[in-house]
Formats: structure tokens, sequence, C-alpha cells
């Protein structure tokens, strides 16, 4: 049999199919080599951070929330050469997390004027349903991703929150307050009204004045 470098270099996955968040997978470097292989060289990208190595035909990983493994290649050598194998790709599933609340227009919230809350979550697959709620209200107040307010009342003043649910869980936001000023004369107004009462009074002393 004549000597070669390893070829036909595979990673396979076991268990297969979905991978899920909290569980472990197993993964196998498999390969053609004469002389045998002397050394795996791989390199794996977890959630969030930078590509890592380690050495052996096969490892164990553990799909903990932080070690979530993203993408991984092997490199088999022998006396002879090596070769890559093509990246595996890890599509873990997990619940909503990082779930939050964001308020539109921002700052003060006046009578009659109106509000757009927005529900945001890190989900896989993606959250397929948002659910608003008021607290201390145990009806939900709306569905959907957005959730608007129109013509705001005192009474609408309280702490809502939302619920972001996938297939594999669900997760509350943070309640986000609500607090509603009363309805606000703007300067214009009220300077004419300053003008109105000046001019009454101006009038009333010219009066007294003229029948005096």
């Amino acid at each position: 049999m004549y000597s070669d470098k390893p070829k036909n270099t595979s990673v396979s996955v076991s268990p297969s199919g979905e991978i899920v968040e909290g569980s472990s997978v197993t993964l196998t470097c498999s390969n053609d080599a004469n002389p045998p292989v002397q050394s795996y060289i791989w390199w794996y990208k977890k959630t969030g951070g930078d590509y890592q190595s380690m050495t052996g035909p096969q490892h164990v990983f553990n799909q903990s929330s932080h070690l979530t493994l993203e993408s991984t290649t092997v490199r088999p050598q022998n006396e002879m050469g090596t070769e890559r194998s093509r990246t595996i790709n890890m599509d873990v599933k997990y619940g909503p997390r990082n779930t939050s609340v964001s308020v539109s227009p921002s700052g003060e919230i006046v009578e009659g004027s109106s509000v757009t809350l927005t529900c945001s979550s890190d989900a896989n697959p993606p959250v397929d349903k948002y659910t608003w709620y008021k607290k201390n209200v145990t009806s939900p107040k709306a569905s959907g991703q957005s959730y608007s307010i129109t013509n705001i009342i005192s009474e609408d003043r309280g702490e809502f929150y939302c619920e972001a649910q996938n297939g594999r869980g669900s997760m509350n936001s943070t309640a986000l307050m609500i607090i509603v000023a009363g309805k606000q004369t703007s300067v214009l107004t009220a300077a004419v009204g300053i003008i109105v009462v000046v001019l009454v009074l101006i009038l009333c002393l010219s009066g007294l004045m003229w029948f005096r």
C-alpha cells in the first residue's frame, strides 16, 4: 500500500439531529491515511469568543449557555502531510434570553400623546410569540413585538413588561415604568393669556379713571 497524507477527512456529530442548549455532543474525526495519523489539531469557536485549539481524534462538548459551540474544523497529520476538514457549523437551539423593552419616543410622556413599546430577545429559533402585560393586571394587554398606547391618560401609568416565547421556552423582560405627566400649556398660549389679562386690567383701570 502506498503512503499518502490524510484524505477524505470528515467530522461526525453524535447524537445526530437537533442540538439543544444544555446537552452534550461528541465530535469525531475520521480519515484515510497511510501511515496512520500522528496528530489531530482542532480549531473551534464558542459563542462570542475567539478560535481556540485542541488535540485528539475525538472531543465532547457540553452545550451550556456560555459554552455553545458555533463552528469547528480539524487537521489530521501524518509524516506525509495534512488535510483540513470542512467547517462544521453548530446550530444550537435555545429559549429566549436577554429579553428587554424599549420605548419610543423617549423622554417625558404627556397625557394625550402616544408611545410604542418594543420587545427584543435573543432566541434560536427566533421568538414566535410576544405577549404584553401590565403589572398587577391579570389579562394580557396585547400581543406582537410592538405595543402602541395612543391618547395616553393618567390611568395608563404603571409597569409594563413583555414575554418572549419560542419552541424552547419563554422569558419575561424587566418591567418598564410608564409615568404620565399632565397636559402641558405651551409657552405661546401662556404668554397670550397673560397679555389678555393685562389688557383687561388696563381697560378696567382706564374705565375707573374715566368715571372719576
